[in-house]
């Protein structure tokens, strides 16, 4: 036998505020974090025992931490590199 389900109504959802908050770091870096609201629902015909309304909600967060010395590190082999032009191939203005 299943278990029964709770309907939810799907809300639309806007920001009203900026989705990312900044932290600085004791030592210099800068964590900032962005809030994305991937869900927002509220049930159908089911309540919180309060009776308010039971809501659904499903966020994910991205984190970036900016280091103090603002420096990152790439593999070489990641690198392309392009050949030198020839001064023949630079156009001259005059």
């Amino acid at each position: 036998m299943s278990e029964p389900k709770v309907e939810f109504k799907w809300l639309e959802t806007k920001c009203t505020g900026t989705d990312t908050v900044v932290f600085r770091l004791e030592d210099g870096a800068v964590v900032k974090i962005k809030v994305d609201l991937d869900r927002a629902g509220v049930a159908s015909g089911f309540t919180n025992p309060d009776g308010t309304p039971h809501y659904n909600v499903s966020a994910s967060l991205k984190v970036n931490v900016i280091p103090a010395k603002k420096s990152f590190y790439v593999p070489k082999s990641h690198l392309r590199r392009t050949s030198p032009k020839k001064d023949k191939d630079i156009p001259f203005i005059r």
